[in-house]
């Protein structure tokens, strides 16, 4: 088995989700991961569904609505959040729900996290793969801790977890060394880079200094079998033409250092 490739909805915003289907589609993308957030259609798994029969690409994971601007997507309970994220999962056929860790203010989800997902995990059969997180700093290099447990989930018990490259570059942490102390826990990777800013940037991967190749041949040394998913900022693209060609890019990136290209 080798990995999945997948793009994720977010890489195309400000277009819509069922555009990012036809980009994976029309690009030879393996799948795509579903970011739930204010595109109604991204809640809907029926339509979700459809998109994917429609375009031939499977999904591979779903993005809880847990960012601060989809905090009201599918009510406020973050349980419940989750559980619906799972029986979305099962509509779509996705295997992964990716979640970020709670807030500081969720005192009382964050209490039960570690042991909640563990128990989420068991009763869906959906692997809940906890990302990678950042302190909040602006001009300060300390930064503000407003996560719990905590950032990194290699601090914690988690049985899934997921590297993201744009993130590990605010908290400026070593990717590659991360990616090593999570070690088989590791079930999904958001593929992008950063260049150690305040600022999440989702650079195309190779354009910051998250070594970006490196953490991909890593995961090739291991034979990692998980999902890699492109997940970058197009926000800025001159043109529909520039974006296909970043998210372009960032596949074969993907493909080359991972050892896919014949």
């Amino acid at each position: 088995m080798v990995p999945l490739i997948g793009l994720s909805t977010a890489s195309v915003y400000p277009e819509s989700t069922a555009h990012a289907f036809g980009h994976a589609a029309k690009l030879g993308y393996d799948a795509v991961e579903v970011m739930v957030g204010i595109d109604s259609l991204s809640q809907q798994p029926s339509a979700i569904r459809r998109l994917s029969e429609h375009h031939g690409v499977p999904v591979c994971a779903l993005h809880a609505p847990c960012l601060l601007i989809t905090q009201r997507v599918w009510g406020s309970d973050p349980w419940g959040k989750l559980e619906r994220s799972a029986e979305m999962a099962h509509t779509v056929g996705a295997d992964v729900v990716v979640v970020h860790p709670p807030f500081r203010w969720q005192r009382d989800y964050a209490r039960e996290f570690v042991q909640g997902i563990a128990g989420l995990e068991e009763s869906t059969g959906i692997a809940f793969a906890v990302e990678n997180m950042y302190p909040w700093r602006a001009t300060s290099r300390r930064g503000v801790e407003v996560y719990l447990p905590g950032w990194d989930p290699s601090k914690e018990d988690y049985a899934h977890t997921t590297i993201d490259l744009s993130h590990s570059a605010v908290s400026q942490s070593d990717a590659v060394q991360m990616a090593m102390r999570l070690g088989d826990t590791l079930r999904h990777v958001h593929l992008t880079d950063g260049s150690g800013s305040a600022k999440d940037e989702h650079l195309v991967p190779g354009r910051g200094s998250q070594r970006a190749r490196e953490v991909l041949e890593h995961l090739a040394t291991r034979q990692f079998t998980g999902h890699v998913v492109v997940e970058i900022n197009t926000r800025r693209a001159d043109s529909a033409k520039q974006r296909e060609s970043d998210l372009r890019e960032s596949l074969e990136f993907a493909r080359r250092h991972l050892g896919l290209l014949t």
